[in-house]
């Protein structure tokens, strides 16, 4: 009698390990569980950690509720201004409702990837160029909207949309390159000639005040004169001013003034004359240096 009931209580705890090995259930806790019991789905949906269903009537399916990564494949369309692009782009999307994921749609993955190519190609077909290559922040938005209306019914929320990349034909590229350096080209000009237009007003402004003041100019080609010097060029040509042979002219002798006799020796220069050249010739050594040898004619040229 003790050893049946031996016998019968090592049966049960035996039957009580199968059931409860075939019961027993651990969700993940990025994870949720929906159970459907002889294929009716049960309202409970079971949370993260140990939980229990009945063997062969239950069946426990777990979904994950991270946010999934999914890549849009390029897709080829023609723009609003009928230019050939290829776009890919990239999905952030998660689950909110593990039983209308489930229930409500075959693969919520395959569909979600479906209704980006599909309204990718909707996005480049109303957009343009320089809205894809340049506001691609609210064609993410308009994608977004897109995406997110039917999806809602499918349990799914999108949490993101992002435009990779544009890719152009090459001629294109060669047009946009094109219009960019004339574009700089232009730019460049425009620069230039406001630079000239400020130039020439200033230089407008020193004429002026030269012209009210003479010795100025004199000054400014005094020091012009010793900017080109100092490069220590073995040549220089120095312009000498016409105030200076005015003032040569002035010091020279009268052209009534008798003149000498052939033969005689020739009449000796006006002192103010022989002062006016030395003074000369001494301003042409201070600007030139003792390489250059000025040469003046006895009339002062």
């Amino acid at each position: 009698m003790i050893e049946e009931l031996l016998v019968a209580l090592a049966g049960a705890a035996a039957a009580t390990a199968v059931y409860a090995g075939a019961a027993a259930r651990v969700v993940k806790q990025y994870e949720r569980g929906v159970v459907f019991r002889f294929g009716r789905l049960r309202d409970d949906v079971r949370s993260p950690g140990f939980t229990m269903i009945v063997p062969v009537v239950d069946r426990l399916h777990k979904v994950n509720m991270q946010i999934v990564t999914m890549p849009v494949p390029a897709q080829e369309g023609i723009t609003r201004d009928n230019v050939t692009v290829r776009v890919d782009a990239v999905v952030y999307f998660k689950v909110v409702d593990a039983a209308d994921a489930l229930v409500r749609v075959e693969d919520y993955k395959f569909a979600v990837s479906q209704m980006a190519q599909t309204s990718l190609r909707s996005i480049i077909g109303k957009s343009d160029l320089d809205d894809l290559l340049s506001n691609r922040e609210k064609l993410n938005q308009g994608l977004e909207l897109m995406l997110d209306s039917p999806a809602m019914g499918w349990g799914v929320a999108i949490d993101r949309v992002e435009i990779k990349d544009v890719s152009l034909p090459e001629t294109m590229k060669r047009s946009m390159a094109r219009q960019a350096e004339a574009d700089r080209e232009r730019r460049a000009r425009v620069i230039n000639a406001d630079a000239e237009l400020q130039a020439s007003k200033k230089l407008a402004e020193a004429a002026g005040v030269m012209s009210a003041q003479p010795a100025a100019l004199q000054l400014r080609l005094l020091q012009t004169v010793m900017a080109v010097s100092a490069e220590k060029n073995s040549t220089l040509v120095l312009p000498i001013p016409v105030e200076l042979l005015r003032f040569l002219e002035r010091a020279a002798p009268a052209p009534g003034q008798a003149e000498t006799e052939p033969g005689s020796p020739p009449a000796p220069l006006g002192e103010a004359y022989l002062r006016s050249r030395a003074a000369a010739v001494d301003a042409i050594d201070d600007l030139t240096g003792s390489s250059v040898e000025p040469t003046l004619r006895e009339d002062g040229v």
